[in-house]
């Protein structure tokens, strides 16, 4: 019997996955870009969709949050179906895509109370200034975006979609483009975004962003998952690690930091050496 969705009581929306996927397929023209994906994410928790570039990971988040419609299978958010309960879908949810969606002419808190007033959010000042502490931005509100870092413009746009505290977030490629430093700002961002309860689909291509972020894995490839699991299970997929002796060559620092802690006993040693080179 195929499941009815579209009438779950609220009690029964908040309970189960977060969002679920089943037999979900995709297909642009002849090219059949998802073939029967399915998975759940658990509320709170943080599973990333990893996959190369073309394997599906965007069309996946677009047909979850409502910009595409899927050829077959069904999905659901928060207890939404995505066809029949669009517009549930869409007040459960926010979307940062690859690219920080911020106005670089305004300033990080004029942003954010612009977004709460198109919300019709309660004093958007007190939302605002919420938002710009919990993210680190405080120092930085009244500056123009413009004059923010690939990190700071990222952590501002995670932020904005958070106004009006939507229980399921997607992250497309959040860090792409990033250098390491602005990787890991975002990276303790989306840790705080679990951390207090929302749950957060995270494609990436990145395996170190999902190794830090993920509780589970899911590998999107040739149009299917091809796994699904936490970091442990999925290393249990490889045969056992071989244990090699090799030998370990002091480096330069381990060499300075000895002679240091000497304390002058081989102040020598510099001299023996220039003599011997010259």
């Amino acid at each position: 019997m195929k499941e009815r969705m579209d009438i779950q009581t609220p009690a029964e929306q908040l309970q189960g996955p977060a969002i679920r996927v089943q037999d979900l397929e995709k297909s642009y023209k002849k090219l059949a870009v998802l073939c029967g994906v399915h998975f759940d994410v658990a509320r709170g928790s943080i599973l990333a969709l990893l996959g190369s570039n073309g394997a599906g990971k965007t069309t996946v988040v677009n047909i979850l949050s409502t910009l595409l419609k899927a050829d077959a299978g069904t999905a659901s958010v928060n207890g939404f179906d995505v066809t029949k309960q669009a517009a549930g879908v869409r007040e459960s949810i926010s979307l940062t895509g690859q690219f920080a969606a911020v106005d670089e002419i305004l300033s990080g808190r004029e942003n954010l109370v612009l977004v709460a007033r198109l919300r019709h959010l309660k004093d958007p000042g007190a939302i605002a200034d919420g938002l710009l502490a919990r993210f680190s931005l405080t120092d930085a509100a009244a500056r123009k975006v413009s004059t923010y870092s690939g990190g700071m413009r990222r952590r501002l746009d995670i932020a904005m979609s958070l106004i009006g505290n939507p229980p399921v977030i997607f992250l497309d490629e959040p860090t792409a483009g990033l250098d390491p430093q602005a990787r890991i700002e975002v990276w303790h961002a989306v840790k705080e975004l679990a951390g207090q309860g929302t749950t957060v689909l995270l494609t990436t291509q990145y395996l170190d962003e999902a190794e830090q972020l993920a509780d589970r894995i899911a590998i999107l490839h040739g149009g299917r998952i091809i796994v699904n699991g936490t970091l442990t299970e999925l290393k249990r997929q490889l045969p056992p690690a071989k244990v090699e002796y090799v030998e370990k060559q002091p480096t330069l620092e381990d060499v300075f930091l000895a002679l240091v802690r000497d304390d002058g006993k081989h102040g020598d040693l510099g001299h023996d050496s220039v003599g011997s080179a010259q």
